[in-house]
Protein backbone atom coordinates (compact mmCIF):
# COMPACT_ATOMS: atom_id res chain seq x y z
CA UNK A 1 0.00 0.00 0.00
CA UNK A 2 1.29 3.49 -0.88
CA UNK A 3 2.44 5.09 2.40
CA UNK A 4 1.12 8.54 1.44
CA UNK A 5 -2.32 7.02 0.87
CA UNK A 6 -2.13 5.25 4.22
CA UNK A 7 -1.16 8.50 5.93
CA UNK A 8 -4.11 10.30 4.34
CA UNK A 9 -6.40 7.47 5.44
CA UNK A 10 -5.22 7.70 9.05
CA UNK A 11 -5.68 11.46 9.04
CA UNK A 12 -9.23 10.98 7.77
CA UNK A 13 -9.93 8.50 10.57
CA UNK A 14 -8.55 10.96 13.14
CA UNK A 15 -10.69 13.76 11.71
CA UNK A 16 -13.72 11.46 11.80
CA UNK A 17 -12.89 10.75 15.44
CA UNK A 18 -12.88 14.46 16.20
CA UNK A 19 -16.34 14.73 14.69
CA UNK A 20 -17.63 11.69 16.57
CA UNK A 21 -16.67 13.09 19.97
CA UNK A 22 -17.66 16.67 19.12
CA UNK A 23 -14.04 17.65 19.62
CA UNK A 24 -14.37 21.42 19.82
CA UNK A 25 -17.24 21.14 22.33
CA UNK A 26 -15.26 18.48 24.16
CA UNK A 27 -12.43 20.97 24.58
CA UNK A 28 -14.85 23.54 25.92
CA UNK A 29 -14.07 26.08 23.23
CA UNK A 30 -10.36 26.21 24.13
CA UNK A 31 -7.42 23.88 24.29
CA UNK A 32 -7.37 21.61 27.28
CA UNK A 33 -4.09 21.24 29.13
CA UNK A 34 -1.83 18.53 27.80
CA UNK A 35 -2.00 16.57 31.06
CA UNK A 36 -5.82 16.44 30.90
CA UNK A 37 -5.66 15.35 27.26
CA UNK A 38 -3.25 12.55 28.23
CA UNK A 39 -5.60 11.36 30.98
CA UNK A 40 -8.54 11.43 28.56
CA UNK A 41 -6.51 9.47 26.02
CA UNK A 42 -5.69 6.76 28.58
CA UNK A 43 -9.27 6.49 29.78
CA UNK A 44 -10.85 6.31 26.29
CA UNK A 45 -11.57 3.10 24.41
CA UNK A 46 -12.78 4.08 20.94
CA UNK A 47 -10.21 3.74 18.12
CA UNK A 48 -11.32 6.84 16.19
CA UNK A 49 -11.67 9.05 19.26
CA UNK A 50 -8.33 7.72 20.51
CA UNK A 51 -6.59 8.74 17.29
CA UNK A 52 -8.16 12.21 17.54
CA UNK A 53 -7.05 12.63 21.15
CA UNK A 54 -3.57 11.35 20.34
CA UNK A 55 -3.33 13.86 17.51
CA UNK A 56 -4.43 16.64 19.87
CA UNK A 57 -1.78 15.70 22.46
CA UNK A 58 0.98 15.69 19.86
CA UNK A 59 -0.17 18.98 18.35
CA UNK A 60 -0.12 20.51 21.83
CA UNK A 61 3.35 19.02 22.47
CA UNK A 62 4.75 20.63 19.33
CA UNK A 63 3.54 24.04 20.55
CA UNK A 64 5.38 23.76 23.89
CA UNK A 65 8.55 25.75 24.51
CA UNK A 66 11.61 24.24 26.19
CA UNK A 67 10.59 24.88 29.86
CA UNK A 68 7.09 23.53 29.16
CA UNK A 69 8.57 20.41 27.55
CA UNK A 70 10.69 19.82 30.64
CA UNK A 71 7.54 20.16 32.75
CA UNK A 72 5.78 17.64 30.48
CA UNK A 73 8.57 15.08 30.94
CA UNK A 74 8.38 15.65 34.71
CA UNK A 75 4.65 15.01 34.45
CA UNK A 76 5.32 11.70 32.71
CA UNK A 77 7.80 10.82 35.45
CA UNK A 78 5.61 11.71 38.42
CA UNK A 79 1.99 11.08 37.36
CA UNK A 80 2.23 8.42 34.71
CA UNK A 81 4.29 5.79 36.48
CA UNK A 82 2.85 2.46 37.70
CA UNK A 83 -0.50 2.44 39.53
CA UNK A 84 0.85 1.64 43.01
CA UNK A 85 -2.48 0.40 44.38
CA UNK A 86 -2.83 -2.11 41.56
CA UNK A 87 0.83 -3.05 41.87
CA UNK A 88 0.59 -3.74 45.62
CA UNK A 89 -2.54 -5.85 45.11
CA UNK A 90 -0.80 -7.81 42.35
CA UNK A 91 2.23 -8.38 44.59
CA UNK A 92 0.00 -9.66 47.41
CA UNK A 93 -1.86 -11.97 45.03
CA UNK A 94 1.41 -13.36 43.68
CA UNK A 95 2.72 -13.99 47.19
CA UNK A 96 -0.42 -15.93 48.00
CA UNK A 97 -0.35 -17.97 44.79
CA UNK A 98 2.54 -18.02 42.32
CA UNK A 99 0.35 -18.91 39.36
CA UNK A 100 0.85 -17.99 35.72
CA UNK A 101 -2.18 -15.73 35.89
CA UNK A 102 -0.82 -13.83 38.89
CA UNK A 103 2.58 -13.49 37.26
CA UNK A 104 0.88 -11.98 34.18
CA UNK A 105 -1.18 -9.64 36.38
CA UNK A 106 1.95 -8.56 38.28
CA UNK A 107 3.77 -7.85 35.02
CA UNK A 108 0.84 -5.78 33.75
CA UNK A 109 0.51 -3.84 37.02
CA UNK A 110 4.23 -3.02 37.14
CA UNK A 111 4.19 -1.37 33.72
CA UNK A 112 4.27 2.46 33.94
CA UNK A 113 1.11 4.12 32.63
CA UNK A 114 3.26 6.25 30.35
CA UNK A 115 4.11 3.18 28.26
CA UNK A 116 0.45 2.74 27.36
CA UNK A 117 0.21 6.50 26.83
CA UNK A 118 3.08 6.37 24.32
CA UNK A 119 1.46 3.41 22.55
CA UNK A 120 -1.77 5.37 22.16
CA UNK A 121 0.07 8.51 21.02
CA UNK A 122 1.58 6.37 18.30
CA UNK A 123 -1.95 5.93 16.88
CA UNK A 124 -1.96 9.52 15.63
CA UNK A 125 -1.06 10.17 11.98
CA UNK A 126 2.69 10.80 11.97
CA UNK A 127 2.82 9.81 15.63
CA UNK A 128 5.96 7.71 15.32
CA UNK A 129 7.91 10.61 13.83
CA UNK A 130 6.79 13.00 16.59
CA UNK A 131 7.63 10.48 19.33
CA UNK A 132 11.14 10.02 17.91
CA UNK A 133 11.65 13.79 17.99
CA UNK A 134 10.12 13.88 21.49
CA UNK A 135 12.82 11.48 22.73
CA UNK A 136 15.44 13.73 21.16
CA UNK A 137 14.08 16.58 23.31
CA UNK A 138 14.12 14.22 26.29
CA UNK A 139 17.89 13.78 25.96
CA UNK A 140 18.30 17.53 26.38
CA UNK A 141 15.93 17.56 29.35
CA UNK A 142 17.88 14.73 31.02
CA UNK A 143 20.94 16.98 31.15
CA UNK A 144 18.95 19.25 33.48
CA UNK A 145 16.98 16.54 35.26
CA UNK A 146 18.88 13.20 35.28
CA UNK A 147 16.08 11.27 37.03
CA UNK A 148 14.12 11.43 33.76
CA UNK A 149 16.14 8.35 32.75
CA UNK A 150 13.17 6.29 33.90
CA UNK A 151 11.04 7.99 31.22
CA UNK A 152 13.74 7.34 28.64
CA UNK A 153 13.77 3.65 29.61
CA UNK A 154 10.12 3.45 28.55
CA UNK A 155 10.82 5.15 25.23
CA UNK A 156 13.73 2.82 24.63
CA UNK A 157 11.70 -0.26 25.56
CA UNK A 158 8.92 0.63 23.12
CA UNK A 159 11.22 1.77 20.32
CA UNK A 160 13.13 -1.50 20.64
CA UNK A 161 9.89 -3.27 19.68
CA UNK A 162 8.62 -0.80 17.11
CA UNK A 163 11.95 -0.64 15.28
CA UNK A 164 12.99 -4.28 15.45
CA UNK A 165 14.61 -5.85 12.42
CA UNK A 166 11.34 -7.37 11.20
CA UNK A 167 9.92 -3.91 10.44
CA UNK A 168 13.01 -2.47 8.75
CA UNK A 169 13.38 -2.25 4.98
CA UNK A 170 16.83 -2.25 3.36
CA UNK A 171 17.08 -0.01 0.31
CA UNK A 172 20.03 0.74 -1.91
CA UNK A 173 20.81 4.45 -2.23
CA UNK A 174 22.18 5.50 -5.62
CA UNK A 175 22.25 8.56 -7.83
CA UNK A 176 18.68 7.79 -9.00
CA UNK A 177 17.28 7.88 -5.46
CA UNK A 178 14.81 10.78 -4.93
CA UNK A 179 16.53 14.06 -4.15
CA UNK A 180 14.79 14.52 -0.78
CA UNK A 181 16.43 11.30 0.43
CA UNK A 182 19.82 12.18 -1.05
CA UNK A 183 19.70 15.56 0.69
CA UNK A 184 19.28 13.72 4.00
CA UNK A 185 22.26 11.48 3.24
CA UNK A 186 24.37 14.63 2.86
CA UNK A 187 22.96 16.09 6.08
CA UNK A 188 23.22 12.96 8.22
CA UNK A 189 26.70 11.80 7.18
CA UNK A 190 28.47 11.77 10.54
CA UNK A 191 31.88 10.23 9.83
CA UNK A 192 33.28 11.81 6.65
CA UNK A 193 31.44 15.01 5.77
CA UNK A 194 29.96 15.12 2.26
CA UNK A 195 31.01 18.34 0.54
CA UNK A 196 27.88 18.97 -1.48
CA UNK A 197 26.22 17.24 -4.42
CA UNK A 198 29.34 16.64 -6.51
CA UNK A 199 30.99 14.85 -3.60
CA UNK A 200 27.85 12.78 -3.03
CA UNK A 201 27.79 11.80 -6.70
CA UNK A 202 31.38 10.55 -6.47
CA UNK A 203 30.30 8.32 -3.57
CA UNK A 204 27.18 6.91 -5.22
CA UNK A 205 27.45 6.84 -9.01
CA UNK A 206 30.65 4.84 -9.80
CA UNK A 207 30.23 1.10 -10.27
CA UNK A 208 32.65 0.33 -7.44
CA UNK A 209 30.63 2.21 -4.84
CA UNK A 210 27.52 1.20 -2.91
CA UNK A 211 25.31 2.80 -0.27
CA UNK A 212 22.50 1.11 1.67
CA UNK A 213 20.04 2.38 4.26
CA UNK A 214 17.41 1.00 6.60
CA UNK A 215 13.95 2.59 6.48
CA UNK A 216 10.85 2.10 8.65
CA UNK A 217 7.31 2.11 7.19
CA UNK A 218 6.20 4.82 9.63
CA UNK A 219 9.07 7.20 8.76
CA UNK A 220 8.55 7.76 5.05
CA UNK A 221 11.77 8.68 3.22
CA UNK A 222 13.62 9.12 6.53
CA UNK A 223 16.69 6.85 6.63
CA UNK A 224 17.39 5.39 10.07
CA UNK A 225 21.00 4.41 9.40
CA UNK A 226 23.09 4.11 6.25
CA UNK A 227 26.42 2.60 5.28
CA UNK A 228 28.79 3.60 2.47
CA UNK A 229 30.80 0.83 0.83
CA UNK A 230 33.88 0.84 -1.39
CA UNK A 231 34.45 -2.18 -3.64
CA UNK A 232 38.21 -2.65 -3.90
CA UNK A 233 40.93 -5.12 -4.77
CA UNK A 234 42.54 -4.95 -1.33
CA UNK A 235 41.88 -3.75 2.21
CA UNK A 236 42.17 0.07 2.17
CA UNK A 237 44.62 1.75 4.55
CA UNK A 238 43.39 5.34 4.39
CA UNK A 239 40.20 7.27 3.83
CA UNK A 240 42.09 9.45 1.35
CA UNK A 241 42.48 6.58 -1.11
CA UNK A 242 38.79 5.67 -0.74
CA UNK A 243 37.41 9.19 -1.29
CA UNK A 244 39.91 10.36 -3.90
CA UNK A 245 38.24 11.71 -7.02
CA UNK A 246 41.33 10.73 -9.04
CA UNK A 247 41.42 7.05 -8.08
CA UNK A 248 41.31 4.41 -10.80
CA UNK A 249 37.78 2.99 -11.06
CA UNK A 250 37.48 -0.75 -10.50
CA UNK A 251 34.83 -2.82 -12.29
CA UNK A 252 32.52 -4.18 -9.60
CA UNK A 253 32.92 -7.75 -10.86
CA UNK A 254 36.69 -7.48 -10.35
CA UNK A 255 36.40 -6.47 -6.68
CA UNK A 256 37.47 -8.90 -3.98
CA UNK A 257 36.93 -6.64 -0.96
CA UNK A 258 33.93 -4.72 0.34
CA UNK A 259 35.09 -1.95 2.68
CA UNK A 260 32.47 -0.31 4.90
CA UNK A 261 33.99 3.12 5.36
CA UNK A 262 31.15 5.12 6.91
CA UNK A 263 28.17 4.13 9.07
CA UNK A 264 25.89 6.99 10.12
CA UNK A 265 22.88 6.93 12.44
CA UNK A 266 20.34 9.45 11.20
CA UNK A 267 17.75 9.80 13.97
CA UNK A 268 19.07 11.15 17.28
CA UNK A 269 15.79 10.15 18.92
CA UNK A 270 16.64 6.49 18.20
CA UNK A 271 20.00 6.61 19.96
CA UNK A 272 20.71 3.29 21.65
CA UNK A 273 18.38 1.34 19.35
CA UNK A 274 20.71 -1.02 17.51
CA UNK A 275 20.46 -1.18 13.72
CA UNK A 276 24.09 -1.29 12.66
CA UNK A 277 24.73 -4.95 13.39
CA UNK A 278 21.78 -6.01 11.22
CA UNK A 279 22.75 -3.52 8.53
CA UNK A 280 26.34 -4.68 8.10
CA UNK A 281 25.45 -8.37 8.06
CA UNK A 282 22.59 -7.99 5.59
CA UNK A 283 24.58 -5.72 3.28
CA UNK A 284 27.44 -8.25 3.33
CA UNK A 285 25.03 -11.04 2.42
CA UNK A 286 23.39 -8.99 -0.35
CA UNK A 287 26.74 -7.97 -1.83
CA UNK A 288 27.96 -11.57 -1.75
CA UNK A 289 24.89 -12.63 -3.75
CA UNK A 290 25.39 -9.80 -6.24
CA UNK A 291 29.16 -10.21 -6.53
CA UNK A 292 30.28 -13.80 -5.78
CA UNK A 293 33.93 -12.76 -6.20
CA UNK A 294 33.86 -10.81 -2.93
CA UNK A 295 35.68 -12.77 -0.25
CA UNK A 296 36.75 -10.05 2.21
CA UNK A 297 34.45 -7.79 4.23
CA UNK A 298 36.14 -5.09 6.31
CA UNK A 299 35.60 -1.64 7.71
CA UNK A 300 37.82 1.41 7.58
CA UNK A 301 36.93 2.86 10.96
CA UNK A 302 37.80 5.91 13.07
CA UNK A 303 39.34 5.63 16.53
CA UNK A 304 37.58 8.61 18.12
CA UNK A 305 38.93 8.39 21.67
CA UNK A 306 42.56 7.59 20.95
CA UNK A 307 44.02 11.12 21.11
CA UNK A 308 42.28 11.91 24.40
CA UNK A 309 43.44 8.61 25.93
CA UNK A 310 46.99 9.12 24.64
CA UNK A 311 47.18 12.59 26.19
CA UNK A 312 46.45 11.00 29.57
CA UNK A 313 49.07 8.30 29.04
CA UNK A 314 51.72 10.88 28.11
CA UNK A 315 50.96 12.68 31.38
CA UNK A 316 50.96 9.48 33.42
CA UNK A 317 52.20 6.33 31.60
CA UNK A 318 51.10 4.03 34.43
CA UNK A 319 51.44 0.42 33.26
CA UNK A 320 52.66 1.47 29.79
CA UNK A 321 56.41 1.77 29.38
CA UNK A 322 57.34 5.11 27.82
CA UNK A 323 60.72 6.74 27.88
CA UNK A 324 61.00 10.49 28.35
CA UNK A 325 61.94 10.77 24.67
CA UNK A 326 58.83 8.83 23.62
CA UNK A 327 56.63 10.96 25.84
CA UNK A 328 58.06 14.08 24.24
CA UNK A 329 57.53 12.60 20.77
CA UNK A 330 53.90 11.78 21.48
CA UNK A 331 53.30 15.22 22.99
CA UNK A 332 54.04 16.93 19.67
CA UNK A 333 51.01 18.52 17.98
CA UNK A 334 49.07 15.96 15.94
CA UNK A 335 48.92 18.17 12.85
CA UNK A 336 52.60 19.09 12.83
CA UNK A 337 54.01 18.67 9.34
CA UNK A 338 56.97 16.31 9.16
CA UNK A 339 58.95 15.70 5.98
CA UNK A 340 58.56 12.17 4.59
CA UNK A 341 62.34 11.66 4.67
CA UNK A 342 62.65 12.94 8.25
CA UNK A 343 63.80 9.94 10.35
CA UNK A 344 61.66 11.16 13.24
CA UNK A 345 58.50 10.53 11.16
CA UNK A 346 59.12 6.80 10.87
CA UNK A 347 59.95 6.66 14.58
CA UNK A 348 56.81 8.55 15.54
CA UNK A 349 54.60 6.48 13.21
CA UNK A 350 55.93 3.27 14.74
CA UNK A 351 55.31 4.61 18.23
CA UNK A 352 51.77 5.71 17.33
CA UNK A 353 51.02 2.24 15.95
CA UNK A 354 52.28 0.62 19.14
CA UNK A 355 50.27 2.91 21.37
CA UNK A 356 47.17 2.43 19.22
CA UNK A 357 47.53 -1.32 19.80
CA UNK A 358 47.72 -0.72 23.56
CA UNK A 359 44.60 1.42 23.32
CA UNK A 360 42.62 -1.10 21.29
CA UNK A 361 43.66 -4.25 23.16
CA UNK A 362 44.37 -3.15 26.74
CA UNK A 363 42.65 0.15 27.51
CA UNK A 364 39.56 -0.32 29.65
CA UNK A 365 36.94 1.86 31.30
CA UNK A 366 36.54 1.89 35.10
CA UNK A 367 33.94 -0.87 34.70
CA UNK A 368 36.31 -3.02 32.64
CA UNK A 369 34.80 -2.41 29.19
CA UNK A 370 36.82 -1.83 26.03
CA UNK A 371 37.27 1.92 26.03
CA UNK A 372 36.70 2.74 22.35
CA UNK A 373 32.98 3.00 21.41
CA UNK A 374 33.50 2.09 17.75
CA UNK A 375 35.52 -0.95 18.81
CA UNK A 376 32.75 -2.04 21.17
CA UNK A 377 30.26 -1.85 18.31
CA UNK A 378 32.25 -3.89 15.77
CA UNK A 379 33.74 -6.39 18.23
CA UNK A 380 30.29 -6.89 19.72
CA UNK A 381 29.03 -7.70 16.22
CA UNK A 382 31.65 -10.42 15.87
CA UNK A 383 34.33 -8.61 13.86
CA UNK A 384 38.07 -9.08 14.30
CA UNK A 385 40.51 -6.19 14.72
CA UNK A 386 42.49 -6.70 11.53
CA UNK A 387 44.95 -3.82 11.13
CA UNK A 388 46.01 -0.48 12.55
CA UNK A 389 46.63 2.22 9.94
CA UNK A 390 48.81 5.12 11.04
CA UNK A 391 48.11 8.11 8.78
CA UNK A 392 44.73 6.66 7.79
CA UNK A 393 42.87 9.97 8.27
CA UNK A 394 44.87 13.17 7.93
CA UNK A 395 41.84 15.49 8.02
CA UNK A 396 41.66 18.06 10.81
CA UNK A 397 39.10 15.93 12.62
CA UNK A 398 41.10 12.73 12.18
CA UNK A 399 44.25 14.34 13.55
CA UNK A 400 42.37 15.91 16.44
CA UNK A 401 40.56 12.74 17.53
CA UNK A 402 43.06 10.00 16.72
CA UNK A 403 46.37 11.50 15.55
CA UNK A 404 45.32 10.28 12.09
CA UNK A 405 45.01 6.61 13.08
CA UNK A 406 42.29 4.43 11.56
CA UNK A 407 41.68 0.69 11.90
CA UNK A 408 40.22 -2.14 9.86
CA UNK A 409 37.75 -4.55 11.43
CA UNK A 410 37.23 -7.76 9.48
CA UNK A 411 33.89 -9.53 9.24
CA UNK A 412 34.63 -13.18 8.48
CA UNK A 413 31.15 -14.62 8.06
CA UNK A 414 32.33 -18.02 9.35
CA UNK A 415 33.79 -16.59 12.58
CA UNK A 416 31.28 -13.90 13.53
CA UNK A 417 29.46 -15.97 16.17
CA UNK A 418 32.69 -17.23 17.80
CA UNK A 419 34.19 -13.73 17.92
CA UNK A 420 30.97 -12.26 19.31
CA UNK A 421 30.85 -14.89 22.05
CA UNK A 422 34.47 -14.21 23.04
CA UNK A 423 33.80 -10.48 23.36
CA UNK A 424 30.38 -10.76 25.01
CA UNK A 425 31.29 -13.36 27.62
CA UNK A 426 34.99 -12.71 28.28
CA UNK A 427 35.53 -9.14 26.98
CA UNK A 428 38.18 -10.61 24.69
CA UNK A 429 39.33 -8.48 21.76
CA UNK A 430 39.86 -10.87 18.85
CA UNK A 431 42.74 -9.41 16.84
CA UNK A 432 45.04 -10.47 14.02
CA UNK A 433 48.62 -11.52 14.72
CA UNK A 434 49.80 -8.34 13.00
CA UNK A 435 48.01 -6.17 15.55
CA UNK A 436 49.16 -8.28 18.49
CA UNK A 437 52.79 -7.97 17.37
CA UNK A 438 52.52 -4.21 17.96
CA UNK A 439 51.86 -4.68 21.67
CA UNK A 440 54.59 -3.49 24.01
CA UNK A 441 55.32 -5.41 27.20
CA UNK A 442 53.34 -4.05 30.15
CA UNK A 443 55.10 -3.36 33.43
CA UNK A 444 54.79 -6.01 36.12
Amino acid sequence: MDMAFLGDLLTTVADRGRALIGFERFLGGRNRSIDRLCEDLLSGRGEASGMALAQAVLEEWERLDKPARLAFFSLLQERFGPDHDKLNKAIDAYREEQSAANIAALHLASEPRRQELLRRLNLAPGGTHVLVSMREALFEAMEVQPDLKAVDSDFRHLFGSWFNRGFLVLRRIDWRTPANVLEKIIRYEAVHEIQGWDDLRRRLEPGDRRCFAFFHPQLIDEPLIFVEVALTGDIPRSIGEVLSGERELLPAQAATTAAFYSISNCQEGLRGISFGNFLIKQVAEDLKRELPGLDTFVTLSPVPGFARWLDGIVEDPGEFRLTNEERAELARPAGETISLDDPTKARRDKLLGQMAAQYMLRARTASGRVIDPVARFHLGNGARLERINVGGNLSARGLRESHGVMVNYRYDLDDIETNHEAFATRNTVVASSGVRKLLRPATA
